[in-house]
């Protein structure tokens, strides 16, 4: 259960009732925008449900077997989140907003390239396209479900291929323990072992090859032997 200093309302009026439930902003609208097998229980910040949330005045029993047809809170509170709305502050918003357009720029640099230099595209170069295109981020939406709305705008001022890169590496025997804890969450496509190294096959996205030659290189001390594969 999150902290009640970061909770919002969220709230649902229906059938001529008002019922309301303590959440976490962020949480909430991950919530309320997946398809509903999401444990509820790690979104909400209190065990009831209320009238009125403010003046801690508790939703009638009869009123929530009325409407709902059941007392579970869990129930009750995912159907308040998915169907009803989520009070937020000013600031609040625009928090969220900032941090969808991180994300939204975080996802863009890791996954595409610009196809002129073969490299990936600096941060500060998506965000500045994004101000260019005004394009409209919400802070109610995912930033997965934004980024094809944001791409189709942001292709007018700077250049963008989505894409996959393969890494051949040859690494010294000796440090062949530490691969696969350096390259967690990194495909690797083949190991090879020998008496001497382990070569292997690596597939990222062509925005975090320069950050997995890093960490080949910080793994073997800079001792490795690597090869971009078209």
């Amino acid at each position: 259960m999150i902290s009640l200093d970061k909770a919002v309302i969220a709230r649902l009026k229906t059938q001529g009732e008002n019922f309301e439930i303590l959440v976490d902003p962020d949480l909430a609208f991950e919530y309320k925008q997946s398809d509903g097998t999401k444990d509820v229980k790690g979104v909400i910040a209190s065990e009831f449900i209320f009238k009125d949330a403010k003046k801690a005045e508790k939703a009638a029993i009869s009123n929530l077997q009325k409407v709902f047809r059941t007392e579970d809170v869990n129930i009750i509170a995912g159907e308040i989140i998915k169907t009803g709305e989520i009070e937020l502050t000013t600031a609040q918003k625009r928090n969220m907003l900032e941090e969808r357009k991180r994300q939204i720029i975080e996802y863009i640099v890791r996954n595409s390239m610009n196809p002129q230099t073969n490299a990936p595209n600096p941060p500060a170069r998506i965000e500045a396209a994004i101000d260019q295109s005004r394009v409209e981020i919400k802070f109610e939406k995912t930033a997965e479900q934004q980024i094809e709305g944001v791409l189709k705008k942001i292709r007018e001022f700077v250049p963008i291929r989505f894409e996959k890169v393969k890494i051949a590496a040859k690494i010294p025997f000796q440090y062949a323990g530490g691969i696969h804890y350096s390259l967690k969450d990194i495909k690797i496509l083949k190991e090879e072992y020998t008496s001497d190294s382990v070569l292997i096959m690596v597939e990222v996205p062509a925005g975090i090859q320069t950050e997995v030659l890093g960490k080949l290189s910080a793994l073997t001390k800079g001792d490795v032997e690597t090869k971009i594969l078209k």
